[in-house]
């Protein structure tokens, strides 16, 4: 058996629950982009993480269905495990810093995956909603006080892979950070925390707590 490290990503105050993350250190082990499909799909994380090369932070992304070139936990979880000033993707290079607390990333609106990006009137509506059917990458998001910038999120990938909902989802938190143009601070799932805020010439932060898991 390939191995690999089980990060939990975006953990809430208490380090509870987050997004687990799959990352295999030695991307070699797994050359093809076949078999990382295969392994991403075993494993059955909303993402895997292949490293490609540890020392310039290359790495390569998917789910259990796809992959892609850029995506939030994965980035922000593997930049926590190698400490790298930066990681190189298929979307771009992302920068990475680590203040102790917390991981973040710097990355632009434009490299996310598309997302339907769906307000709703009350947190408390966003909390009844029921799993949609496939077909449509949903994120579901309300404020919970916007005068301090905090929202209450769910997200639903759509995509009929096993992954009905996804606890933590840093590309949709970095797209609604984008539009709406300032600081969040995102209570997304069961109870994971994501934080963001827009930085010059389009960029983004992202950040969150890491755990490592195993």
């Amino acid at each position: 058996m390939t191995d690999y490290d089980v990060l939990r990503v975006f953990c809430g105050p208490d380090g509870g629950y987050g997004n687990e993350l799959g990352v295999v250190r030695d991307g070699a082990t797994v050359p093809g982009r076949g078999e990382r499909q295969a392994l991403a799909a075993k494993l059955g994380f909303s993402e895997t993480v292949f490293v490609d090369d540890s020392e310039r932070g290359v790495i390569d992304i998917y789910t259990p269905a796809l992959r892609l070139p850029f995506a939030g936990h994965p980035c922000v979880g593997t930049g926590w495990l190698l400490d790298v000033p930066e990681l190189v993707t298929p979307a771009g290079v992302v920068g990475v810093r680590l203040d102790g607390e917390f991981s973040w990333i710097e990355a632009r609106a434009e490299w996310a995956p598309p997302r339907t990006l769906r307000r709703f009137a009350s947190a408390a509506e966003v909390d009844a909603l029921d799993v949609p059917p496939p077909g449509e990458w949903i994120y579901a998001w309300a404020w919970e006080d916007e005068a301090a910038g905090r929202v209450r999120a769910r997200a639903f990938p759509g995509r009929g892979d096993g992954i009905d909902e996804d606890e933590a989802t840093g590309a949709a938190a970095l797209l609604l950070t984008d539009r709406l143009g300032r600081a969040l601070n995102i209570t997304q799932g069961a109870g994971s925390q994501i934080l963001t805020a827009p930085q010059p010439h389009g960029w983004v932060e992202v950040g969150g707590r890491v755990h490592l898991e195993r």
